[in-house]
C-alpha cells in the first residue's frame, strides 16, 4: 500500500495503537474481567461489570457504525465467517473462566500486570500462549479438529444476532446493530453510581474504541493493500502464542495485528504503571500458588482456542459483531470463574 511500510507492519502498528489504549485502561481505569466478577460476587459492587457492558455497547455502536458507512464488511470477520459451535462455546468458556480464577487473571490482565513488572504474570502469559498453540496447531490440534471441526459459512446466514433479526424483519443489519448497541450502552449507563465515576465511564469507552479501531484499521489495510490479510480485532489467547513465535522467529516471519496488539498492551500497561507509580518487580514465592497459576494458564490457553476467543476476543470483539458465540462464551466464562473463585475462597462446603 505504501512504499515506506509493508502491509503487515502497518496492521501491526494499528494493533499496537489499540493495544496501548487497552493497557492504559487496565492500569489507569482498573478494567479487569476477573476483578469485575469478584466485585460483583463478593464485593457488592457492579461498577466494573458495568464498565465491561459499556465497553461492549460502545464497540457494537462503533462496529455497526463502520458497517453503515461502508467502512467495514462484517461478514469478513472470523466470528461471522465460521459456523457457531454451541458446545465448544460453553466448554471452552467454562475452561477459560475456571483457569482464569486459578491463575488470578485472564490473558489480557496478565499481559497488563506483566507490563507493570509482575514476573508471575509474565510466566502465566507464556504458559497460556504455549497451551493455546498446542491445541490450535500443535499435537492436540488433531483432537480439537475431531471434536470441534471448524467449517466456514458459505451460503448460510452468518452466525450473528443482527443478521438473524434482518432475516426476520427485513430491516438493515447496520440499523439493527446500532439499535442493539444503543440499548446496551443505555443499560450500562442506567446507574447513578456508575455515572458518578466519570473515570470508569471514560476508560470503558476507551476499551470499546480500541476494539473498533482494530476492525476499522485491519479492514482498511485488507481492502486497500496488496497483501491478503485477515480482518481482525483484539484478542489475547492464540495471539499470545503468535507473539511468542514472532519473538523467536521474527527474521523469518512478518509481524501481524496480534503481535502489535499484545506488545501494545504491555507498553500501555508499563506507561500506566509509571504514571500511577505502581511499577515494581514481583515474583512468586509460594510454589503451591505458582502451580495453581500455571495450571490455570494452561486451561485458559486451551479453553480460549476451543471457544474461539477469550474475555476480550469473545467478550468484546465478537460481541461487537453481535456473534451468537459472544454472550454464550462470556456467560460461560463468568460461570467458570465463579466456580473457581468459590473453590478458592469458600472451598467446596456449602456457603452458610
Amino acid at each position: 500500500m505504501f512504499d515506506w511500510i509493508t502491509d503487515e507492519a502497518l496492521v501491526a502498528l494499528i494493533g499496537m495503537g489499540g493495544g496501548i489504549l487497552l493497557g492504559l485502561a487496565a492500569r489507569l481505569g482498573r478494567f479487569c474481567t476477573l476483578g469485575a466478577i469478584e466485585d460483583m460476587l463478593y464485593g457488592g459492587s457492579d461498577l466494573r461489570m458495568r464498565m465491561w457492558v459499556l465497553a461492549i455497547g460502545v464497540s457494537v455502536l462503533g462496529t455497526f457504525g463502520l458497517a453503515a458507512a461502508g467502512l467495514l464488511e462484517l461478514e469478513t470477520s472470523y466470528y461471522l465467517s465460521i459456523r457457531w459451535m454451541p458446545l465448544a462455546a460453553v466448554l471452552g468458556g467454562l475452561m477459560f473462566g475456571y483457569g482464569m480464577a486459578l491463575a488470578g487473571n485472564c490473558g489480557f490482565g496478565s499481559i497488563a500486570r506483566a507490563g507493570g513488572g509482575d514476573f508471575r504474570a509474565f510466566v502465566i502469559v507464556v504458559i497460556m500462549g504455549v497451551s493455546a498453540y498446542l491445541v490450535l496447531s500443535g499435537p492436540l490440534a488433531i483432537l480439537r479438529d475431531w471434536a470441534f471441526p471448524q467449517a466456514e459459512v458459505v451460503n448460510d446466514m452468518p452466525p450473528g444476532l443482527a443478521h438473524l433479526l434482518h432475516q426476520w424483519t427485513g430491516l438493515s443489519v447496520p440499523l439493527i446493530g446500532l439499535t442493539i448497541g444503543a440499548a446496551i450502552t443505555a443499560g450500562a449507563l442506567w446507574s447513578r453510581s456508575f455515572l458518578a465515576s466519570p473515570r470508569s465511564v471514560f476508560w470503558a469507552v476507551v476499551v470499546g474504541v480500541a476494539v473498533v479501531s482494530g476492525w476499522a484499521g485491519s479492514y482498511w489495510v485488507a481492502a486497500n493493500g496488496f497483501t491478503p490479510l485477515p480482518v481482525v480485532s483484539h484478542s489475547f489467547s492464540a495471539p499470545v502464542g503468535e507473539t511468542l513465535l514472532y519473538a523467536m522467529t521474527g527474521s523469518a516471519r512478518a509481524p501481524s495485528f496480534a503481535v502489535g496488539s499484545v506488545t501494545g498492551v504491555a507498553v500501555g500497561a508499563f506507561i500506566g504503571s509509571l504514571i500511577k507509580g505502581h511499577f515494581r518487580w514481583e515474583a512468586c514465592e509460594d510454589p503451591r500458588e505458582l502451580r495453581r497459576q500455571l495450571a490455570g494458564a494452561a486451561l485458559m490457553g486451551a479453553g480460549a482456542v476451543i471457544a474461539l476467543g477469550c474475555t476480550i476476543g469473545q467478550g468484546i470483539s465478537a460481541f461487537s459483531m453481535l456473534a451468537f458465540s459472544a454472550p454464550v462464551v462470556f456467560l460461560s466464562i463468568i460461570a467458570g470463574a465463579a466456580f473457581g473463585l468459590r473453590q478458592l475462597i469458600e472451598g467446596f462446603q456449602p456457603a452458610e
